[in-house]
């Protein structure tokens, strides 16, 4: 009898060694593009970093020399890494704040509120090509729908799109204006606070300015937090409005991150190069993730005791 327990607990039964069969035939083709479309790519990527390769000959192993030559001798990198600063400092905190104040406005009771919240949600489901072409009408400094309103009150025409100074600034409006899926997240948040709180703040003589700092802010910080990390994460890697709207120029002074490695890879064939410049992005995208994470405890409420 002991010797029939100590092997059951051993190993598994028939009927487990079944179920456990079935199971990952049930989820094996999940495990499969995984291990194809995921894990393979990131691995070779890896390994690609330490070589030199240009997608034409066998990549030679050459360790660190690609991360050496993205510090040290790439002329455009340290442009590339200010422009990509610049883009995701300002446009995540001002998409989330406009996100968050075009939501509590929403949350109000209003005339036709429906109505608005559909408005507020139609950018996060056109295309980004759409996009684009839209604000490239709306920005374009000989026959755009805003310089033609300034011109035709006697301003001087803006160029949005087509200035050293103005690019980046332009592209962090248009990432904030594209802000509905956020709005929605804490739209969702916002209904989750109890009415009891702010009917116990008005009692205790709190006006909206003191029931917004003391009640909705925290009560949303957890939902502020998320829409922070997932903006960073994609702020880092944004591509398509910004190489559509002005393709890195004019003078590289909108090129971002996700650009130069296209470039690198697909332009120049340095894939070794591309692949390398990917994993320091990875690592940065981390480290800003870890960051949050450590912060979240001085200004994140859960509910219970901070």
């Amino acid at each position: 009898m002991a010797a029939t327990a100590g092997t059951r607990s051993s190993g598994l039964s028939r009927v487990e060694k079944r179920n456990l069969l079935m199971g990952l035939a049930f989820i094996s083709p999940w495990l499969i593009g995984f291990l194809v479309f995921n894990l393979y790519p990131l691995i070779s990527s890896f390994y690609y970093s330490l070589t030199r390769y240009d997608l034409i000959q066998a990549p030679v192993y050459i360790g660190l020399g690609n991360y050496t030559f993205t510090f040290t001798q790439d002329p455009n990198f340290w442009n590339v890494v200010y422009n990509t600063a610049f883009y995701v400092i300002f446009s995540v905190p001002l998409s989330i704040a406009a996100a968050f104040l075009i939501a509590n406005l929403l949350n109000t009771r209003i005339i036709g509120r429906s109505i608005f919240r559909g408005i507020i949600y139609i950018p996060s489901i056109v295309p980004a090509v759409c996009t684009a072409m839209v604000w490239l009408l709306l920005l374009n400094i000989q026959y755009g729908a805003v310089n033609g309103m300034l011109q035709a009150i006697h301003l001087k025409a803006i160029p949005f799109l087509s200035s050293m100074s103005l690019s980046k600034p332009s592209l962090v409006m248009i990432a904030a204006w594209a802000c509905g899926g956020t709005v929605v997240i804490f739209l969702a948040s916002l209904q989750d606070v109890s009415r009891t709180l702010y009917e116990a703040a008005t009692m205790d003589g709190a006006n909206a300015w003191q029931r917004f700092v003391a009640v909705t802010l925290p009560m949303c910080s957890p939902v502020i937090l998320f829409n922070l990390i997932i903006g960073f994460i994609n702020s880092f890697q944004e591509f398509t409005l910004p190489w559509l709207l002005t393709a890195g120029g004019p003078a590289a002074s909108s090129e971002l991150y996700s650009l130069h490695l296209y470039r690198t890879a697909f332009q120049n064939l340095r894939m070794g190069t591309a692949s390398a410049l990917a994993w320091l992005l990875f690592v940065v995208i981390v480290i800003f993730t870890v960051i949050l994470f450590r912060s979240s405890g001085r200004w994140v409420y859960y509910g219970g005791e901070r």
